[in-house]
């Protein structure tokens, strides 16, 4: 009689050409596109405001498509739903580097935040489903870490494919590598053979309420953290460059003083998985939301380059305690039934408060000073944290104590008579 098989232990190895080789394929295309997404837009014709509205349109595509987007990887699965994202990806950047339309130019930026929610979402739900919760943390904080180094390496090659063949050579650039990672998505990824089915068969916004109304504990402690983290995420892109440039930095030493920021933060990925998988969310999340908090309230304090390298490395290595913090209390919170489009909702949630972030520090400084604008957006560090360690209970599951043996006792000598 044939003995049944039983799945092998999950490796985080096993994710490495499925998603970690594709992730980074994804980073670096994405980082080398960004920085010349507005300069393209100037060179078609578009003003340097017109030119910042186009970037921003990016974001608002991921934002509004996020819920859709949790229906489409509920509907096919997430590796259909993948390579969806990357084929409209790979379409939308040949677009992009061929169109002169301006017009043009700024709805297909729409159709890359689409590109890019239903990309992001799909992995997230995979790599829930793959990976265990005692290793749920290293796994999604390894996909915040590849995809930061290949940001990181993006606008070098993009800035190479600039000066050699023109800056739409790097939209194309994209489009290759995006073609790479669906192929290897496609050929590698499995669809799980025990996947729970979508629950309830009613309208598509009524099961998206129950979701909400379901989780509403879930979204109003951990998502209000999320939104907390977010904000002070979005700010400090904003505030470091633009401080450096009030206490008269040139742009090579701002660049340099955000590069070294950025190196802490891209050293901390792993650790930060261990940390959170032996010990728990909250060792990760709390700290992370403190350190980069009084980062930004020291801005103002800041006023040499010492002190502002100082300052701005506190923020890097605040940001790099959280990596993949939210992709992980994303995962644990989703319920097996309707995860896609619980992911979804938390995915809105969290590209909120990324949008909140700047808006709120533009209004600050427009009736303030930019140290005050740091110093009220730095206070959502203690915020959010304060909500994590009251409101938001440990996602982790405690590990059961192993049961202490006691050895044998020899029995006592009877008593001689």
């Amino acid at each position: 009689m044939q003995q049944p098989t039983t799945a092998p232990p999950f490796r985080l190895r096993d994710l490495g050409l499925s998603v970690y080789l594709p992730t980074f394929l994804f980073a670096v295309g994405q980082g080398a596109v960004i920085p010349f997404t507005p300069l393209l837009a100037t060179h078609m014709g578009a003003s340097i405001a017109v030119a910042g509205l186009i970037v921003a349109l990016r974001g608002f595509g991921m934002m509004v498509f996020d819920i859709p987007a949790g229906i489409l990887v509920g509907a096919v699965g997430e590796r259909y739903a993948m390579v969806i994202g990357m084929a409209l990806l790979a379409a939308v950047a040949v677009g992009a580097a061929i169109t002169t339309s301006v017009p043009i130019f700024a709805v297909l930026m729409v159709l890359m935040g689409f590109s890019w929610a239903i990309w992001q979402l799909a992995r997230l739900t995979y790599v829930t489903e793959q990976a265990p919760p005692e290793q749920r943390g290293r796994a999604l904080s390894l996909v915040g870490g590849t995809n930061r180094v290949g940001n990181a390496i993006g606008p070098l090659l993009g800035g190479l494919m600039g000066e050699l063949f023109g800056l739409s050579s790097s939209f194309f650039l994209q489009a290759g590598l995006v073609i790479i990672a669906s192929v290897l998505m496609f050929t590698l990824i499995k669809e799980s053979d025990d996947k729970v089915e979508v629950a309830g068969n009613g309208a598509i916004g009524e099961r998206f309420l129950g979701i909400v109304m379901d989780h509403r504990r879930t979204f109003a402690t951990a998502g209000l953290a999320v939104v907390c983290l977010m904000v002070l995420r979005a700010s400090r892109q904003v505030i470091i460059p633009l401080w450096g440039e009030q206490i008269g930095l040139g742009a090579t030493a701002v660049g340099g003083v955000f590069s070294a920021s950025n190196s802490i933060d891209m050293l901390l990925f792993y650790p930060t998985g261990s940390v959170m998988d032996r010990w728990g969310r909250k060792w990760v999340g709390i700290p992370c939301l403190i350190i980069l908090g009084i980062g930004l309230m020291l801005i103002p304090f800041a006023t040499t380059l010492n002190l502002f390298i100082l300052v701005a490395m506190l923020t890097g290595l605040g940001n790099g305690m959280g990596s993949g913090i939210i992709m992980t209390l994303g995962a644990d919170f989703s319920p097996p039934r309707n995860r896609a489009e619980f992911l979804g909702v938390w995915r809105l949630i969290a590209d909120a408060g990324q949008l909140v972030g700047p808006l709120l520090l533009s209004a600050v400084t427009g009736f303030a000073t930019l140290g005050l604008a740091s110093v009220a957006t730095g206070s959502f560090g203690l915020l959010g944290a304060a909500i994590m360690w009251i409101f938001m209970p440990e996602p982790l599951p405690k590990r059961p104590k192993a049961p202490v043996e006691v050895p044998d006792t020899p029995p006592l000598p009877a008593d001689r008579p």
